[in-house]
C-alpha cells in the first residue's frame, strides 16, 4: 500500500486537472448542438463540426503523441495541450457567428489532441503499481465526474440567466482551477516515469497484430458512436426532449460513465479486453432509443451511451497500456486515437448527412458498424498477446 501511494496520488491529481478540465468543455459541449443551431447552423454542419473537432482532437494525436516520445517533454506537451484545450471554452462566450464558434469547438480538440498522449503516458507509469484498468477507471471515474458538474452548471445558468454565452462564460472559473492543480502536479511529480519501478528496455520496432486488430474493433465502434452535438440536435429538433433538459441528459450519460468506467476498469484487471464485448453490446441499443423514444426511452439510451463511453476511456486506454512497452506508448496512445478519430469523423459526417435524409439511417449505421466490431474484440480477447 505505501509503495503505491506516490502513484495512486499522482493519478488522483491527475484525476483533479481532468476533472475541472470536464467541468469546463464537457459543460460545454451540452450546449454546442442547440448553440450553433440557434446561429445558423443545420443538421450536416453540426455533424461536421462535431466529427472534425473529434477528427483534430484524436487525429493529432498521431504527431503529437510520436513527438512526447521522441523529445520526452511529456509536461510541455500536457500543459501547452491544456491550456489551448481551456481557454477556447470561454472565448465561446465572445462570438455570435456559427463559423467562429466552429473554429473554437475545434481548437479545443486541438488542444485536448496536443495533451492526450503525453498525460496518458505519464499515468500509465503510475497505473501500472495499482492495475491498469482499476487506475485508468479511478481517473476516468474523476474525469466524469466533472462532465457531469459541468452540463448540470451549464443548466443553471440557463435556467437563470437564460443565455447560452453566460454559459459559456462561467466555465472560465473551472478552466482555471484545472490549469492551478496541473502545476501543482507538475512541480510535485517532474518525472512520472519513476512511478514504475520496473521498466523493461525492450527494443520491439513493430506493434503486434493482436494491437491493430484492436484498432479496427475500436474505430468502428467510435464511427457507429453518435456525438453529442447531433444527439442535442436531435432532441432540439423534435422536441422529444425540453431544451431545459438538454444538459441534464448529458449529465446522466456522465454519471453513468463514471460509474462504468470504475466497474469496467477492475473488470479489465481480472478478465481482460473481453469485458469490452460486453460494454460493446449493451450501448449498440442507444441510438434506436435515442433518435426513436420519447423522454424516458431517450433517458435510458443515453444511460448506455455512458457505458460505452466509460468502457471507451478507461478499458480502451488500459488495454493499450498493456499491450505495449513502455518506451511507446505515447506513439501507441497516438496511433489508436488517430485511428479511432478519423473514424469517429467519418461517422460523425456520415450521421450527419444521414439524419438530413431519414433518422432510420441513424440508427441503422450506428448499430451496424458496433456489430460488426464484437467479433473482432472477441478474437483479440482469445488470441491477443502482448507486443
Amino acid at each position: 500500500m505505501f509503495k503505491t501511494r506516490p502513484a495512486i496520488l499522482f493519478v488522483v491529481l491527475m484525476g483533479t486537472v481532468s476533472l475541472f478540465a470536464d467541468v469546463t468543455y464537457e459543460g460545454a459541449r451540452s450546449i454546442t448542438g442547440p448553440y450553433l443551431a440557434v446561429l445558423g447552423a443545420n443538421a450536416a454542419v453540426v455533424g461536421f463540426v462535431a466529427g472534425a473537432g473529434e477528427l483534430i482532437g484524436y487525429g493529432f494525436r498521431l504527431i503529437s503523441g510520436y513527438w512526447s516520445d521522441r523529445t520526452g517533454r511529456y509536461w510541455f506537451f500536457t500543459i501547452l495541450g491544456y491550456m489551448i484545450n481551456l481557454l477556447a471554452v470561454p472565448a465561446l462566450a465572445l462570438t455570435g457567428n456559427w463559423k467562429i464558434a466552429a473554429v473554437l469547438i475545434m481548437s479545443e480538440r486541438m488542444g485536448k489532441a496536443i495533451r492526450t498522449p503525453a498525460r496518458d503516458a505519464m499515468l500509465s507509469h503510475a497505473v501500472h503499481q495499482m492495475g491498469s484498468g482499476w487506475g485508468f477507471g479511478l481517473h476516468e471515474a474523476m474525469d466524469q465526474i466533472g462532465a457531469m458538474l459541468g452540463p448540470l452548471a451549464v443548466t443553471l445558468v440557463l435556467v437563470l440567466r437564460g443565455s447560452y454565452r453566460d454559459g459559456f462564460a462561467i466555465l472560465l472559473l473551472p478552466a482555471f482551477l484545472a490549469l492551478t492543480v496541473l502545476f501543482t502536479a507538475q512541480r510535485l511529480y517532474p518525472k512520472p516515469h519513476d512511478l514504475e519501478i520496473s521498466i523493461p528496455h525492450l527494443e520491439t520496432k513493430n506493434f503486434s497484430s493482436a494491437f491493430w486488430l484492436y484498432v479496427i474493433a475500436a474505430s468502428l465502434i467510435a464511427a457507429g458512436y453518435a456525438d453529442f452535438p447531433l444527439i442535442a440536435f436531435h432532441f432540439e429538433k423534435v422536441r422529444s426532449v425540453p431544451t431545459i433538459w438538454i444538459p441534464i441528459f448529458y449529465a446522466v450519460a456522465m454519471g453513468v460513465d463514471a460509474l462504468a468506467a470504475l466497474l469496467f476498469g477492475k473488470s479489465f484487471d481480472r478478465w481482460g479486453i473481453s469485458v469490452l464485448v460486453l460494454a460493446a453490446s449493451l450501448s449498440l441499443f442507444f441510438a434506436p432509443l435515442v433518435f426513436w423514444g420519447g423522454f424516458w426511452p431517450a433517458m435510458i439510451g443515453m444511460a448506455l451511451w455512458g457505458v460505452g463511453m466509460g468502457a471507451h476511456e478507461s478499458v480502451m486506454r488500459a488495454a493499450v497500456s498493456r499491450m505495449i512497452q513502455s518506451q511507446k506508448r505515447g506513439t501507441a496512445f497516438g496511433v489508436f486515437n488517430a485511428s479511432y478519430g478519423v473514424f469517429w469523423f467519418l461517422g460523425s459526417v456520415a450521421m450527419g448527412f444521414f439524419y438530413d435524409h431519414s433518422v432510420a439511417y441513424v440508427v441503422m449505421f450506428s448499430v451496424g458498424l458496433q456489430l460488426m466490431a464484437i467479433p473482432l474484440l472477441l478474437k483479440v480477447a482469445s488470441g491477443g498477446k502482448r507486443s
